[in-house]
């Protein structure tokens, strides 16, 4: 079988040494990759990195190998252009269709998904024109994924970093994988919790879950895949942020209903995968909670958390706002689940089969998703991406009914 065929533009920004990276993750994954650099790009890393790296010739010019036509077959045969560092630069002659090198002549040719993942700094990234450009790009289908947060270059920081190379490549395997030119959630909001509540018991201990938040993750990697604008609400997860989400870390139940609270009401879609303790304890010891040779513990009281999905179930932050719940049973699975789903008033329910050996922690999942319409749609045991494209299908079929 053909390998899927890859361009990977690289503009002239400092994160350009990042993209050795990704190139590298592409072309060991199987992928043909074709580098096509801007000048600039070539003042960070040469051109003879880029051949040795993907095995195939580099240029800049739409005057070599003219008899090929290569700032028309370039685009026309990938499977994927992706572009990384997107500078601003690049983002503003992608958007106004500009084509002076064989980058822009590629972008202009293309007819398969285009992904940019921009790096600059934090004032380039915020100021209108470039703000424009990006909503421009996004309405024509390109995924543009929204920059990390972190060190720029010199003393700077803030957002407008390269997300890691590896997390590019998982938003670039994700399209790859779909195979759909249109991403769906386009113009989306979602928000999305993910990992698992910690209680605290005193400063050193806490009432916890085994939630790993892989599940969560590969729910917003795989919606910034089909192009939606991402929060990320992270309990406990010790994971790297996925590319082109914004991430907020919170540690309990109480701060994960702020934050969830906070971030609800622009949203189109609320995803609660995340394992939210239902009890917490009554009282916070100050100090370490000793133990006493011949005394028995005193009992811990315990109090409920707030239940988040019901209430924001039951108070939509905006019309036609889809919620999603998720339901770890350990027996009677789908009766349990059902019974919830109509306890908790959201839309869909991810129901699954929970314990030590299953789901938490692992790569795979198997689950039902339960619709409040009375739908039921299995997912087989696989990879958590596979369940993730599963629910954003049934999410987006939603939100088109609701436009």
């Amino acid at each position: 079988m053909d390998k899927p065929k890859v361009v990977l533009g690289v503009s002239g920004g400092i994160a350009a040494y990042k993209a050795c990276e990704l190139l590298r993750r592409l072309s060991e994954s199987g992928h043909d990759v074709r580098v096509v650099p801007t000048a600039s790009a070539l003042h960070f890393v040469g051109a003879a990195t880029w051949s040795a790296l993907s095995g195939n010739p580099v240029s800049t010019e739409v005057w070599d190998d003219v008899h090929e036509v290569p700032h028309v077959r370039i685009g026309q045969h990938a499977d994927l252009v992706v572009v990384a560092p997107a500078t601003a630069d690049i983002l503003a002659k992608a958007a106004h269709g500009l084509a002076d090198d064989l980058l822009t002549n590629t972008l202009l040719t293309a007819r398969c998904p285009v992904l940019f993942a921009p790096a600059m700094h934090t004032e380039m990234w915020e100021h209108p024109a470039t703000q424009e450009n990006v909503a421009t790009l996004r309405r024509r289908g390109a995924i543009v994924i929204e920059p990390a947060v972190g060190r720029l270059t010199g003393v700077d920081t803030g957002k407008g970093r390269l997300p890691d190379p590896a997390e590019i490549f998982e938003v670039c395997r994700r399209v790859l994988a779909r195979g759909v030119t249109e991403p769906d959630l386009e113009g989306r909001h979602v928000v999305v919790s993910a990992g698992g509540t910690r209680e605290p018991l005193d400063p050193v201990r806490f009432l916890g879950n085994r939630s790993s938040g892989k599940q969560g993750y590969a729910l917003a990697r795989t919606a910034a895949a089909r192009g939606a604008r991402v929060t990320l609400i992270a309990a406990n997860t010790g994971m790297p942020d996925p590319a082109g989400v914004d991430v907020v870390q919170v540690g309990t139940a109480v701060q994960l209903r702020e934050a969830v609270l906070k971030a609800a009401p622009d949203a189109d879609a609320v995803v609660m995968a995340a394992a939210v303790a239902d009890f917490r304890p009554a009282t916070y010891a100050a100090g370490k909670i000793k133990k006493r040779d011949g005394q028995e513990p005193e009992p811990i009281v315990l109090v409920r958390n707030p239940d988040i999905l019901a209430e924001i179930s039951t108070d939509r932050a905006r019309p036609g706002q889809v919620v999603v719940g998720f339901a770890a049973e350990t027996d009677d699975v789908l009766a349990n689940g059902r019974k919830k789903l109509e306890r908790k008033g959201c839309d869909l329910l991810v129901v699954n089969e929970v314990g030590e050996r299953k789901t938490f922690g692992s790569e795979e999942n198997e689950a039902v998703v339960l619709g409040a319409d009375g739908t039921e749609t299995p997912v087989p045991y696989g990879p958590k991406e596979a369940l993730a494209e599963t629910v954003w299908d049934l999410v987006a079929r939603r939100l088109g009914s609701n436009v």
